[in-house]
């Protein structure tokens, strides 16, 4: 089988290369041809683009860069025409996705089209479910409130677990320890609070400014960046005046070893949170973008633990509340005591809730049953 797949950011590029692993454990003539990133790239036949290449957040950055989206669009469509795949698997990125779905839909072409790693229409843009079962033969859920949302508006989807928990279980036996972890980057003996500001340099440069506000308030500890491979050391230092160290591509052994954490919004909350590392949420898209998403986002909470648990388990700092008055209090609060006990009883019934490891294989095993019938 030849298989097109279409990731567009980090989180994605992992479940899509574990996702690939498990296809060619059932297809042994499997070929690939894929936009992604490093880990995709590393078990693709052939790789069309890099997501940093191509991957837009915000309002206005996407305004900002309208012709190269347009372009890549372009790029896209002539590409899976001359490709000609017998299975389009789409992860995420739904500005981007939807619409390829729809062209490859239309053009008549006997791909079958795959959903895995849905768009948030449960957040906002709910009627996505339509456009999404119109345009797409099968969707895969990965949260487990995702089937009832679609069932509510007359749609089956199959709910195959979140693959996050394939991701953990693979790497954990090779993290490092404390001693590993402080040796090899020149750490010193101090509590770690590690900084999780994103993966792109627009979630970069409006959180990391407000999180190094902190560590003056904690010498005690010590904080360390993750960094994200697609981003240039140059660029976190413009930001750096104090002696915080960042390694990057080591977010897992970062959080192994961390006591607490500063985490922007999305899978890193539950990376964290499956590493029981008591966290604090940030969230600071900019005032304008931020007023237009509280018109019509749908949602209670931001963070993907609350809305897994259905309640505020951890603390969200968002916009105007994301500053340094605020984040040093809610820091403090989960370094240690009460705040910090209940967080980690809470994520107990959160690895209760997500299932077991294996989301990767079952997806792979009901992809490969459907385009085999």
């Amino acid at each position: 089988m030849k298989y097109y797949i279409i990731a567009g950011e980090a989180s994605g590029d992992m479940h899509a290369a574990n996702l690939m692993k498990q296809l060619k454990m059932r297809d042994s003539d499997a070929f690939f041809r894929v936009w992604g990133g490093d880990k995709m790239q590393a078990e693709t036949n052939e790789m069309v683009r890099h997501f940093k290449d191509s991957s837009f957040m915000g309002i206005f950055n996407v305004l900002w860069n309208i012709r190269t989206i347009k372009k890549n669009f372009t790029l896209c469509e002539n590409d899976i025409m001359t490709f000609k795949p017998d299975v389009l698997i789409l992860i995420d990125n739904s500005g981007f996705n939807l619409r390829i779905a729809k062209y490859v839909r239309l053009s008549k072409l006997p791909t079958r089209i795959y959903y895995y790693i849905l768009p948030q229409a449960w957040a906002w843009k709910q009627k996505r479910v339509h456009t999404i079962h119109q345009w797409c033969h099968r969707v895969f859920a990965i949260l487990p409130f995702e089937k009832d949302f679609y069932k509510s508006y007359g749609y089956d989807v199959d709910y195959v677990g979140h693959p996050i928990l394939d991701a953990l279980a693979q790497r954990k036996p090779s993290l490092l320890g404390s001693d590993e972890l402080m040796k090899e980057f020149n750490l010193s003996e101090k509590p770690i609070i590690a900084l999780l500001p994103g993966s792109r340099k627009q979630e970069i440069k409006t959180k990391l400014p407000a999180m190094l506000k902190v560590v003056d308030h904690f010498p005690e500890y010590q904080f360390v960046i993750a960094g994200s491979e697609t981003i240039d050391l140059s660029f976190y230092k413009t930001y750096l005046d104090t002696e915080v160290k960042i390694i990057f591509n080591r977010t897992y052994d970062i959080l192994n070893n961390a006591t607490a954490a500063l985490v922007t919004s999305g899978t890193a909350t539950l990376e964290t949170a499956l590493f029981r590392v008591p966290q604090v949420v940030c969230y600071k898209p900019g005032y304008v973008t931020y007023q237009l998403l509280s018109r019509i986002v749908k949602i209670k909470y931001i963070c993907m633990v609350n809305l897994i648990l259905d309640r505020m388990a951890v603390q969200e700092l968002i916009e105007g509340d994301l500053n340094e008055k605020r984040l040093v209090k809610e820091l403090g609060l989960i370094l240690e005591g009460e705040k910090r006990a209940k967080m980690l009883k809470d994520y107990d019934e959160l690895e209760v809730k997500m299932g077991g490891s294996g989301a990767s294989a079952r997806t792979a095993e009901l992809m490969w049953e459907d385009v085999c019938r």
